[in-house]
């Protein structure tokens, strides 16, 4: 199948392999990659690269799931939507499960009150079938999602509806980057960058990276052979001393990324401070609605309380997301916690690294 078989071809990843070795062996040092997408994730432990890593080379997982770095106070709030009368909160599947601060919206929804959709206008058709009913759009995702929320958000506006409501919780990527580089606690060589949504945003946005903190990035693409050639990429760089914003999914991600992506995005959202599970208020992180679509803000207009944030106890998924702890190092990792019945965010959604170290890191 073409751009699928080719990049699963044995004979080219062995080579991309020896490729990675020869460059390793030129490091001085252990080092330690960083990649930032959930998809990559799962990738990199279904196809076992882990498992043949140089020994100077390790690749840990950071705040990849969008569903995993959502508060839990935007949880809450969903919860607390779904139970007033008349009202239908809409969502992707992938965030009925995840845990608020005590419970789910799977576990505490009216089943008339909760959708699952696959497209964000979903929710604003519904709206219009429904006019006596108030119709709340959870807005989850990071870029890769912003606009097709951001086209819904429009699309209701323009119909005039004033039974359509958005509950912001986008979020943006390279400001978790920057705020991973300045952890004191974290170790990062260099970065393999998500492919989706630099297809969006463009591989320039993660320029700061080399220019300020001296690290290498490479955009990387799913497939073995993607992830083989972008870890050697990072690694040649970090051999030879290189600080470089690389692009090796050239398939699909340019520098300037897509710009009528963007200013559907512009037209929308303003950037703000905002709160990520495990990494905390994150400067300019965050998409909310811009001033001439307040009407449509669900905590603003539908007087959405303010909840507490709350972590389950035991739970080490702010570690996770940071990259500081492994999955398997949290002591309720596949023993109170698992897919079936999660305790943590990162166990609920298949980009989780909990999730993916749990299908095929035990094997």
């Amino acid at each position: 199948m073409k751009y699928l078989d080719e990049f699963r071809d044995p004979s080219l990843a062995r080579a991309l392999l020896g490729r990675l070795n020869s460059a390793a062996g030129r490091l001085d040092r252990p080092v330690r990659v960083m990649e930032i997408c959930g998809g990559h994730t799962a990738a990199l432990l279904r196809t076992g690269i882990h498992s043949v890593l140089p020994e100077r080379v390790r690749i840990i997982s950071g705040p990849g799931c969008p569903v995993c770095v959502t508060a839990s106070t935007v949880i809450d709030a969903a919860i607390w939507l779904c139970g007033r009368p008349g009202v239908h909160v809409f969502t992707f599947g992938d965030m009925v499960r995840v845990p608020g601060s005590h419970t789910s919206l799977a576990n505490s929804a009216r089943e008339d009150s909760l959708h699952i959709i696959y497209s964000a206008l979903q929710a604003v058709e519904f709206a219009q079938q429904h006019p006596d009913a108030t119709c709340v759009l959870l807005g989850v995702g990071f870029e890769t999602t912003a606009p097709t929320l951001a086209t819904a958000v429009t699309a209701a506006a323009a119909a005039g509806m004033g039974n359509f409501f958005f509950l912001a919780a986008g979020k943006l990527t390279p400001p978790a980057m920057r705020a991973l580089l300045q952890d004191e606690e974290q170790v990062i060589d260099g970065f393999i960058a998500p492919g989706h949504v630099t297809t969006i945003i463009g591989a320039h946005a993660y320029r700061f990276i080399g220019e300020e903190f001296k690290r290498p990035c490479v955009v990387s693409g799913f497939e073995l052979c993607d992830l083989l050639e972008s870890l050697a990429m990072v690694i040649e760089q970090i051999a030879d001393g290189r600080c470089d914003t690389e692009i090796q999914y050239g398939r699909s991600v340019t520098f300037e990324g897509n710009r009528k992506a963007q200013a559907v995005i512009a037209r929308v959202f303003d950037v703000a401070g905002d709160v990520w599970r495990g990494l905390g208020m994150i400067p300019l992180s965050g998409y909310k609605l811009r001033s001439e679509f307040a009407g449509l803000d669900a905590l603003g207009r539908l007087d959405v309380p303010a909840f507490e944030p709350h972590e389950p106890h035991g739970c080490k998924c702010g570690d996770v997301l940071r990259g500081v702890c492994m999955p398997q190092d949290c002591g309720l990792f596949g023993i109170g916690c698992t897919p079936e019945h999660p305790i943590g965010p990162c166990m609920v959604s298949s980009e989780g690294s909990c999730a993916a170290y749990y299908r095929y890191g035990r094997h």
